[in-house]
Formats: C-alpha cells, structure tokens, sequence
C-alpha cells in the first residue's frame, strides 16, 4: 500500500507537473531544442500511461513493482539517461512511421463511423422521445375524459336540489281562519214585517208535523 502511494505521488509530480512546466517554458521561449524534447517525452509517457492501466490490474502482486514503476519514470526523465528519447528514436518513431497509413485510415473510418452512430443513436433518441410524449399526451386525454364522464354521470343520477325561501309574514299574509272569525250579529226583523209572518208560518207548519 506504501508503495502504491509513493509511486502515484512520484508519477504525479515528476512525471507530469514537472514536464508540462517545462513544455510550458519551451513553448514560451520557443526552444526548438527543448520543445522537441518535450514532445517526444509525451508520447512516450502516454504509451507509459496505457500500458501502466493494464499491468496494474495484472502486475501489481509482482515484488517491486511499484519501485520499478518509480525507477522507469526518473529514467525517462533523467538528463543523464535521455530514456524518453532514446525509446521514441529507437521505437516508437520506427513503429510509427512503418503503421501510419494504417493508423491514419483507421482514425479516419472511426470518425466516420462514430459520427454515422452519433447521428443513428440521436434520430432513434428523438423517435423514443416522440413516442412518448405522443402515448404520455393520448393517456391524459383518455384519463380526462373518462373523469368528465363519471362527472356528469353522478350529475345525472343526483336529484336537483331544491331550496325553499321563506318569505315574511308581511309578503304573503295568511288567510284569515274562518271558525276565529266572529260574524257579525244580524238584528231581528220587526213584527208585522213579511220576514216575520214567513217565519211564524214555516214555525207552525214545523209543529204540526211533528205532530205536536
């Protein structure tokens, strides 16, 4: 574990802050010695990277593995030992210039094909995104509907309500009982009067049947 921590610390500092600050003074100073130093350590240092990705995961249990990671990078980077240029001059720029049609035609059907993909992948996205926006939208719809059906449903079904106001007694007065009502008092014929002699004969001939 110790040795895992020195060794990405001593990748870290020596082997990338140190030579970015120094292409950054090459290309400020614009040093065609140093600016081509610099590059060809970056290509050596990203196969370095690449291959370090894999032997992590399959080396790491090998003693020293981490020491002899430390030990490559200083020897890359040592002025004395020129590790960086002696491993592009004498393999990587042979390797690169016998393979580089081929690299150039593969680099190019990649972008051809990645683009051809983009593009399939972007146009099956916005088909997805149609859809479903068309099925989310027709869902709400029938949804809707069918709420307002049951609405009006139930409308129909409950009885209409009715509500009765009372008016005051002073709109509509009630009409006057009949049995409260007193009659007026109606005065006896006089004597002698037809009225009167009507009357005694209906009085007499109501006697008689009576058998009185």
């Amino acid at each position: 574990m110790v040795s895992w921590i020195i060794s990405r610390i001593v990748v870290l500092a020596f082997g990338t802050l140190y030579p970015a600050y120094s292409s950054y003074k090459a290309v400020k100073t614009k040093n065609v010695k140093e600016y081509v130093k610099w590059m060809m350590y970056w290509i050596v240092f990203a196969l370095f990277s690449t291959a370090e990705t894999v032997t992590d995961l399959l080396l790491s249990w090998f003693p020293f593995y981490f020491e002899l990671k430390i030990a490559f990078v200083i020897w890359l980077l040592s002025p004395y030992t020129k590790g960086s240029s002696v491993l592009y001059r004498k393999f990587v720029h042979p390797t690169l210039s016998n393979k580089e049609k081929e690299i150039d035609e593969y680099i190019a059907q990649a972008k051809d094909r990645s683009y051809e993909t983009m593009m399939k992948f972007g146009k099956r996205g916005l088909n997805l995104a149609a859809n479903a926006a068309v099925t989310a939208a027709t869902k709400g719809q029938g949804v809707l509907s069918d709420k307002l059906r049951s609405f009006s449903m139930s409308q129909r079904k409950r009885p209409p309500l009715t509500t009765q106001r009372r008016l005051p007694e002073s709109c509509c007065p009630h009409p006057p009982d009949p049995s409260s009502t007193p009659r007026p008092a109606v005065p006896p014929p006089p004597a002698g009067s037809p009225q009167t002699h009507w009357l005694c004969t209906l009085s007499t001939e109501t006697v008689t049947a009576a058998g009185f």
